[in-house]
C-alpha cells in the first residue's frame, strides 16, 4: 500500500503554496501524482440594489475577485510542481457549495489520500466545514496541516489515538505507508474500558501485534486519568511531550450531529493541531 494519487484541497492564496509544498514533500516520498483543486465559489446570493433587485454589476465583481483567486491558485500550484518535477494535474469547478459538490467528492473518493490545510479560526468555517463534508462524503483519509508549522519534516514519531472504534481502525490502517517507514509508532489509549472481550490493560495490544507483522516499530501506552482529565487534553499532552510528528485518529466516534452540537475529541483537536494529523472516516 502506498499513495500514488494525492488530492491537495488549495481553498485560498494563503495557504496554496504551503499546502503544495507538503504536497511535493509527500509525492517525492511515494513517487505519487499530485491533483490540485479548488472550488470557486458562486455568487449565489443576491446583492439587494435600492430597487430591491439583484444587482449584476455587483454580482459580476464578486464573481471576477473569485475568478482572479482561481488563477493566483493555480499559478502558484503550477510553479511549486513544476519547478519540483512532480506529476500532477489541475482542476478547478465553479460551484455555490464549494468543497461538498459532488465534482469535489467524485474527485477525492478516486485518490489515495487527501491534504487540506487547517482554518487560523477556531470558529465553524466554511473551510472547516467542508473538509467535515470530505471526511464523511468522500471515504478517504484526510492529512490535515496545522497552520503553525511553516513547512514539512520527516514523519518519525506517530501517535495513533486507539479506542477501538471503527474510525479509529480505518484511520491506522490508511496511515500504513507512514507507519512503516516511521521509527517509532505509539498507540495510545485513555481510560480504556473494561469490556467482554478485552481488559483495559490490553487496549490496542492486538493491534500493535498486526502492525508489527507489516514491520512497523510499534509500543502501547495505556493512561488513566481517573476522570481528572479528558481524553483531547490527554492526547494534546502527549503531543507536546513527545514530539510527535504526525498524530492518526479516527474522525467523530459520536454522531456528527452531536459533535456539532456538543463538541468532542475530533473538534477539541482540530482547533488546537499541533502536529499533521491524519483522520479518517
Amino acid at each position: 500500500m502506498s499513495y500514488k494519487t494525492i488530492l491537495t484541497v488549495l481553498d485560498s492564496t494563503q495557504n496554496a503554496a504551503k499546502v503544495s509544498e507538503f504536497a511535493i514533500a509527500l509525492a517525492n516520498r511515494f513517487s505519487s501524482h499530485v491533483i490540485g483543486l479548488h472550488m470557486e465559489t458562486m455568487a449565489a446570493v443576491p446583492v439587494v440594489a435600492p430597487m430591491e433587485i439583484p444587482d449584476p454589476a455587483s454580482i459580476q465583481a464578486i464573481q471576477d475577485i473569485a475568478q482572479k483567486e482561481t488563477k493566483e491558485i493555480a499559478q502558484i500550484f503550477e510553479q511549486k510542481l513544476s519547478g519540483n518535477g512532480v506529476s500532477h494535474e489541475w482542476r478547478s469547478f465553479v460551484s455555490s457549495v464549494g468543497y461538498t459538490s459532488a465534482s469535489a467528492v467524485d474527485s477525492a473518493r478516486c485518490t489515495d489520500i487527501v491534504i487540506a490545510g487547517q482554518s487560523d479560526s477556531s470558529s465553524l468555517s466554511d473551510s472547516r466545514s467542508d473538509i467535515e463534508s470530505f471526511l464523511f462524503e468522500s471515504g478517504r483519509p484526510v492529512l490535515l496541516v496545522p497552520y503553525i508549522l511553516n513547512e514539512p519534516k520527516p514523519i518519525k514519531r506517530v501517535l495513533i489515538a486507539w479506542n477501538g472504534s471503527r474510525e479509529a481502525t480505518r484511520a491506522a490502517f490508511d496511515a500504513l505507508p507512514f507507519l512503516k517507514e516511521a521509527e517509532s509508532v505509539e498507540i495510545f489509549t485513555v481510560d480504556p474500558p473494561e469490556t467482554a472481550t478485552q481488559s483495559p490493560a490490553m487496549a490496542g495490544a492486538e493491534l500493535a501485534a498486526t502492525l508489527a507483522r507489516h514491520g512497523v516499530k510499534v509500543s502501547v501506552v495505556t493512561k488513566s486519568t481517573s476522570g481528572t482529565l479528558s481524553a483531547h487534553a490527554a492526547i494534546e499532552n502527549r503531543l507536546s511531550d513527545d514530539s510527535i510528528d504526525l498524530l492518526v485518529m479516527g474522525a467523530y466516534t459520536h454522531s456528527r450531529w452531536w459533535e456539532m452540537l456538543f463538541g468532542g475529541v475530533t473538534r477539541t483537536l482540530l482547533d488546537s493541531m499541533t502536529a499533521l494529523t491524519l483522520l479518517s472516516r
